[in-house]
């Protein structure tokens, strides 16, 4: 039976566009007559053994030289980090890490102060790998746009 993933795949090459291409009697492709020539084509594959077959746009896309299709998806813009951003989503999981740390020390001496502890320490490794990942995402983005950051200037040391 198909897992989900591959039913989806399955209808959503079922909804794409097909391109008719003919196919002779060597193996070589030929393209297709506009819709007016049809018949014409229809009767002359009959008695040539020329026979139709049909390609999916992925296999188009590979033949046209690798490039993506015309009707690609763009990436998602991700924004620079930013320190106001790292501190919203802190506010979001700190009370979800106290809460878990909460009831995994709830067996302890002094089960709020150790909940409080942990928490702080965890929030304070959350907050610059948060702030981290970001300015890895961004650069990755930028990188994939083909607008890379420019490097950093650097200042002459000081006497």
């Amino acid at each position: 039976m198909p897992t989900r993933k591959q039913r989806r795949r399955q209808q959503k090459e079922r909804r794409h566009e097909y391109e008719i291409v003919y196919v002779d009697d060597e193996g070589n492709e030929v393209e297709a007559e506009p819709e007016g020539k049809t018949s014409e084509v229809k009767a002359k594959s009959q008695s040539s053994g020329v026979r139709p077959t049909t390609k999916q746009p992925a296999q188009r896309a590979k033949q046209s030289g690798g490039k993506e299709p015309v009707g690609a998806r763009a990436p998602r813009k991700i924004d620079p980090p930013s320190w106001g951003r790292v501190g919203r989503r802190a506010a979001i999981f700190a009370p979800i890490m106290v809460i878990v740390v909460y009831y995994l020390n709830r067996n302890a001496s002094n089960p709020v102060r150790e909940t409080l502890i942990s928490s702080t320490v965890l929030v304070l490794f959350f907050l610059p790998f948060s702030y981290f990942m970001d300015s890895v995402m961004y650069r990755q983005y930028r990188k994939r746009s083909g607008d890379p950051i420019p490097p950093r200037e650097r200042k002459p040391p000081s006497p």
